[in-house]
């Protein structure tokens, strides 16, 4: 059996090849023992696996090959930067750097490990065993920045180291940012346009951009970011909302974590890469022979309105389409569903397309409630009537609806009038006859329902995974969810209202999708 996930290692672009390292433990379904395996594609969505790419092999990694990125030098040569365990009794932690052995081998087959390892130790003071995941370096001015994730008392730390050769890192004065949080791990630093959806290369510094600083919080094992100014000069970040580091934004308000960005220079967009991880157990998961997959890979951008970012799976998916239906108008009246049929939908693309007539008897919101959606939406889940809504699509359901899970909207009213509009994944059906964590899952939606009177969804389903995107991707829900009897042809898709108010479906197009290929040999 083995484990295999993301936890925040380095995606790349290289001579035709999209390269995906990743932790791996090739001797068992837990977290020791992990190694940085390589896979390739040509799309993002087929993978072929190569192998090894990284174990240990020198004094400064002899005990653990941890997390880290992948840079492009500016001649063009891949870096790969990690955190390497030396010490048998601590975690002692001290980054790495490992170069192609031939950078003309587009699939980047073999690495090794300059003799200057390792490039970055703590300094005196610094808790060593809270020291890791380098992120991709920037290059700016004539040096090199990189950051490291840290945590000093209870605050987590983006320490910001600089060098002119990639080799020789000196840290600067003072950490990049800083936050009440704990540790940061799985760092990641960069820009974006401020109008436009063209990704940037990491480099990339001007007035037209924003920055977004996100971080893996090691103990909620969610991710989150901001968005703000980045001051090369006295190396400082600056967000825009400065409440933004207590309410801060999350990338998927799901089972979603360890996740880095790439820029794709093929496209011209920013990719960001993320690990599911198991909500099963670990019998299971060593029966499976995986602990772990990754989300389709999703394009990233920053709203018009500048204050999050939009995230959208990316187009090579609609590749996998096969057969498709769709419905158009169709009002569904309330306490009522109906069935999408045509289709297999155990492995499916879904987009649909809602009309709310009337927000009137939407319920009025409680601001307890703000910095919680998952406790409102336990509270109000999908079986609970509404006024509008809940509204939206199960998914993975039995013929008689006893086994469901349910991606839906609920739209409230605040004390102006205002809509407030909730996204959830209510898996609480899903799996019958198991004891697994069944979380709910649930954030608020950035939405001009009010003024347009629609909302979209879109959700992938896949056996054992629900990823949706609400509003066209301000929301994201990724869930985990192992039905017992919505299994392959026994698996059925339903489109629901549980409110007060008619909600129409204006268009809803269902697609069946085909595999992708995994784990082919290169």
């Amino acid at each position: 059996s083995v484990h295999v996930d993301n936890f925040g290692t380095g995606p790349l672009y290289y001579k035709g090849w999209y390269h995906l390292f990743y932790q791996y433990n090739p001797k068992g379904a837990d977290w020791v023992n992990t190694l940085w395996a390589h896979s390739v594609s040509r799309d993002l969505i087929n993978w072929n696996v190569l192998g090894l790419a990284l174990e240990p092999s020198i004094r400064s990694d002899q005990y653990g090959v941890w997390s880290g990125s992948a840079t492009i030098l500016l001649d063009g040569t891949p870096v790969l930067v990690y955190t390497g365990i030396n010490r048998p009794d601590t975690p002692y932690q001290v980054q790495n750097v490992a170069i192609p052995k031939n950078k003309s081998d587009p699939l980047l087959r073999e690495w090794v490990k300059p003799d200057y390892n390792p490039i970055i130790v703590p300094d005196s003071g610094m808790n060593v065993t809270q020291f890791r995941d380098p992120s991709t370096a920037w290059h700016i001015d004539g040096q090199w920045r990189i950051l490291v994730g840290g945590e000093k008392g209870s605050h987590g730390q983006a320490y910001v180291y600089r060098s002119t050769d990639f080799k020789h890192w000196v840290r600067a004065k003072h950490p990049l940012h800083s936050a009440t949080s704990g540790m940061w791990e799985c760092l990641d630093f960069f820009p974006v346009l401020i109008q436009g959806q063209k990704g940037l290369d990491t480099s990339e510094h001007s007035g037209r951009v924003k920055y977004v600083l996100k971080s893996s919080l090691e103990k909620a094992r969610y991710d989150y970011y901001t968005i703000g100014t980045y001051n090369s000069r006295t190396e400082r970040y600056v967000p825009d909302d400065l409440n933004g580091d207590y309410h801060r934004l999350r990338y998927d308000y799901g089972k979603f974590y360890a996740s880095k960005t790439f820029f794709d220079p093929a496209r011209q967009r920013r990719v960001l890469v993320g690990w599911a991880n198991e909500s099963d157990t670990v019998p299971d998961d060593i029966a499976k022979g995986w602990s772990g997959i990754h989300a389709i890979p999703r394009k990233i951008w920053l709203d018009p309105g500048g204050k999050q970012l939009v995230q959208w799976p990316i187009e090579e998916v609609e590749q996998l389409r096969r057969k498709s239906v769709s419905v158009t108008n169709k009002v569904v009246k309330p306490r009522n569903h109906f069935e999408v049929k045509g289709l297999e939908t155990y492995q499916a693309d879904v987009e649909v397309s809602f009309e709310i007539p009337s927000l009137e008897r939407a319920e009025p919101f409680d601001h307890a409630f703000s910095n919680d959606a998952p406790k409102l939406c336990r509270m109000k889940g999908a079986d609970n009537k509404g006024g509008v809504g809940p509204f939206g699509l199960w998914v993975l359901a039995s013929a008689n609806l006893e086994e469901k899970t349910a991606v839906f909207f609920r739209i409230f009213k605040d004390g102006h009038g205002k809509p407030v509009v909730l996204m959830c994944t209510d898996p609480s059906k899903s799996s019958l006859g198991r004891d697994l964590d069944k979380p709910t899952y649930a954030g608020f939606v950035n939405s001009n329902v009010s003024s347009s009177g629609k909302i979209s969804l879109r959700s992938l389903i896949d056996h054992s995974v629900v990823e949706s995107f609400g509003a066209g991707g301000k929301t994201c829900i990724i869930s985990r969810v192992y039905p017992s009897i919505a299994i392959g042809q026994n698996a059925h898709l339903y489109v629901f209202n549980n409110g007060d108010v008619d909600v129409k479906v204006s268009r809803l197009k269902a697609w069946e999708m085909e595999s992708s290929k995994m784990n082919n040999s290169a």
